[in-house]
């Protein structure tokens, strides 16, 4: 990937570019797995029963692809294995979640902002990739 230097170098700017997709993948990568993978994998009994139906699929397998999203992508988005892909399907997850469950609003008690936020998020690293400090895929 060529990068255009700023002021104070080439150098300076990919270390910048690095440590900002690393952040971005532990903040986004890590809030998602800890706030909605794991409590949904936890809970997968219990909350297949009520989790919202999407593209005609039952309860369940909706579920079942939430928690592949939400806690095995945002997993390899972590540890930048896979980036892109991981970060695509979290995208596309996302993406669902804002339109079909939150009704593309941002406002009310179904507010979709977290989601339409993770969505922009994980855009941005199906986009850039993973950045150096990662665990490059194979």
């Amino acid at each position: 990937m060529k990068r255009i230097p700023k002021k104070g170098g080439l150098l300076a700017t990919n270390i910048q570019l690095d440590i900002g997709l690393l952040l971005l993948r532990v903040g986004l990568g890590g809030t998602m797995l800890i706030q909605h993978g794991f409590p949904h994998l936890l809970n997968f009994q219990n909350e297949a029963a009520n989790f919202q139906q999407i593209f005609d699929l039952d309860a369940k397998t909706s579920l079942a692809l939430a928690v592949l999203a939400e806690a095995g992508c945002s997993f390899l988005i972590i540890l930048g294995i896979h980036t892109r892909k991981a970060a695509l399907l979290l995208s596309l997850a996302m993406a669902a979640a804002f339109i079909f469950v939150h009704g593309s609003s941002f406002q009310g008690e179904q507010s979709g902002e977290l989601a339409f936020i993770y969505l922009i998020g994980a855009s941005v690293l199906a986009i850039t990739g993973s950045g150096t400090y990662s665990i490059k895929s194979l």
